[in-house]
């Protein structure tokens, strides 16, 4: 390496900030990823539990669009490492992908393990550098990166250009706490709120009904709030309902809550079947068979959603056809508030976008670059969350070599 070789230090060791240093170090620079656990991808192979879903096969026009009001602020690093970009990374690695039948993209073991294991095996060739157990502690009064090591002593590091990649503050004992807002607040840098998203809803159920169904599905069902719809599947737990279709709507529920709480979501048991085919059915003689027992034949629903109808009725369900249909198809759900952020899958709220130039270099912090779940963006479950990270990631190291290449810097 000659002196001019661009040292660059990547605090956190997460999916964004080992593609920053991938991205890096095979450009020729002298890369150092710094992170404060004892593992490097801690979340990401939580994530993996999962299948780990790293994208979704869907048009890139389309793709674009379920990051709402920040798809102009990401659409240029997205487009220069799409999905397809993404799927040829993860098969250099030895790691092919498939297309599940919802069009989202796995590994094709399912699992996160072998790809990190592949993935820092690369770095290592590439001459990264990894500095674990190193908490940052923000800079000194002299602009240096300051960092606490496992012992309680300090270290102080000047490289020639910093990319933060330390998530956002959900499931903060896998690593991500948030707690660099506060240091880049103290820098001038305006931080959106940090929130959850991708997370479950509290709702105050009886006694009874937590406790028989805590843990159970809820399949093929519908939400609605405000007009918008979403199909999935939820699971009730013991506070509330999580899942795909709770998730989808936790940008919305989440603005309808800070205006007032309660709010009320639509739960429809059956949106394979309009109201007229399910009246219909519903008016096949009950006889002697329980209420329970009819409505499991009548209208095929398991024992969770008759569960719910008798714990949101308030009093006896329906007796008439019609009536009983609507409450099938349009359950009333009191949801209190969103659930915890320390349990959310990902984090709204973030560095504000104004505050970041095209390379997501901070404005106020020339030569400091963020990147990931640090940013002001949500996205739903689908492949999209780890889409972005691993773009803006790949971006902004682009954008940090520029810089260090620069004369005027």
């Amino acid at each position: 390496m000659s002196d001019h070789t661009p040292r660059i230090a990547v605090i956190g060791g997460g999916p964004a900030g080992l593609m920053a240093a991938e991205t890096l170090a095979s450009r020729g620079a002298l890369v150092t990823v710094y992170d404060h656990m004892p593992g490097l991808g801690r979340k990401f192979l939580m994530a993996g539990r999962g299948g780990l879903n790293l994208t979704h096969s869907e048009q890139l026009e389309t793709f674009l669009t379920r990051y709402g009001d920040a798809a102009p602020f990401l659409a240029p690093a997205i487009t220069a490492f799409s999905p397809t970009a993404l799927r040829a990374w993860a098969d250099c690695l030895g790691q092919p992908s498939f297309v599940g039948s919802s069009g989202r993209v796995f590994p094709v073991v399912l699992k996160a393990s072998p790809l990190l294991r592949a993935w820092t095996a690369r770095l290592v060739a590439l001459g990264v550098t990894f500095a674990l157990r190193q908490r940052w502690l923000g800079w000194s009064d002299d602009g240096a990166l300051q960092f606490r090591v496992a012992d309680g002593t300090q270290t102080h590091e000047r490289p020639d250009a910093t990319i933060l990649a330390l998530g956002g503050a959900s499931w903060p004992r896998l690593g991500s706490d948030g707690a660099w807002a506060d240091l880049l607040r103290a820098r001038g840098v305006t931080i959106e709120a940090l929130s959850p998203a991708n997370c479950g809803v509290m709702i105050d159920w009886s006694t009874h009904f937590k406790e028989r169904f805590a843990g159970t599905p809820l399949k093929r069902v519908a939400l609605r709030l405000a007009g918008r719809v979403v199909r999935g599947e939820a699971v009730v737990t013991a506070s509330g309902l999580e899942g795909g279709v709770v998730y989808a709507l936790a940008a919305p529920l989440r603005a309808a809550l800070r205006d007032h709480a309660p709010v009320t979501l639509r739960l429809d048991l059956r949106p394979d079947l309009d109201l007229a085919a399910l009246t219909e059915r519903l008016r096949t003689p009950r006889r002697s068979q329980s209420l329970s027992t009819y409505l499991r034949k009548a209208a095929a629903l398991p024992p969770v959603a008759i569960g719910l109808l008798h714990e949101t009725a308030g009093a006896a369900l329906p007796s008439a056809p019609a009536s009983l249909a609507a409450m099938i198809k349009s359950v009333p759900l009191a949801v209190t508030a969103p659930a915890g952020i320390a349990r959310a899958i990902s984090t709204a709220g973030g560095i504000a976008r104004e505050e970041l130039d095209a390379h997501f270099m901070l404005r106020r912090l020339p030569g400091v670059f963020a990147v990931g779940e640090m940013l002001d963006w949500e996205a739903p479950t689908g492949g999209y969350l780890l889409q972005a990270c691993f773009s803006t990631a790949f971006c902004a190291a682009q954008g940090a070599l520029d810089w260090c290449a620069r004369e005027d810097r």
